[in-house]
């Protein structure tokens, strides 16, 4: 990891998660006095006089009401991340800019804007699929669309796989089975 790309978990002062900060935020609100260090990186960022580690995971020193995350967004970015930016028909990656969300059932045969209806398709197979069923298309998914136990909106490039180890203690059972 570099000093660029570091991240923070901050953690409620129940130990709950709640949000995923720039190393720049930690330390400021390090320095602020709000929170306690409980791991570091093993990076370290300088100043003309001193030296700092970078934490890992912060916990407030008070209670924040209501920041607790019941659920997982549904939005496109968070479709993206939960099918790892693949497309759900022919298996191949893509960056955001060239993907789609394609309706499993169809909207016109009265199919959801849901978890488990909606699915990650690069442009040629979403045409190809039409406004039809994977199977009437004969388009096997790669994968069930499922409502994701993990939390991709506390950072749009924050994907299960690259959780930081000094984090998985803190993090909901569920997350780390994602994997």
């Amino acid at each position: 990891m570099h000093v660029t790309s570091a991240r923070s978990l901050v953690l409620n002062s129940s130990y709950e998660p709640m949000r995923v900060v720039s190393w720049q935020k930690a330390l400021i609100l390090w320095f602020q006095g709000k929170v306690e260090i409980l791991e570091f990186h093993g990076l370290f960022v300088r100043s003309a006089r001193d030296s700092f580690q970078i934490p890992s995971v912060l916990r407030l020193k008070s209670y924040v009401r209501g920041k607790q995350v019941q659920h997982v967004r549904f939005s496109r970015e968070n479709i993206y991340l939960r099918d790892e930016h693949t497309c759900q028909y022919c298996a191949q990656k893509f960056p955001q800019k060239l993907l789609t969300m394609d309706h499993v059932v169809p909207v016109s045969k009265n199919g959801q804007n849901s978890w488990t209806n909606v699915v990650t398709a690069c442009r040629q197979c979403n045409q190809r699929k039409a406004n039809r069923t994977p199977a009437q298309a004969k388009m096997p998914l790669l994968r069930e669309p499922k409502t994701p136990s993990w939390l991709p909106f506390w950072e749009t490039d924050l994907k299960p796989k690259s959780i930081p180890e000094s984090w998985r203690n803190y993090l909901p059972l569920a997350m780390a089975e994602h994997e």
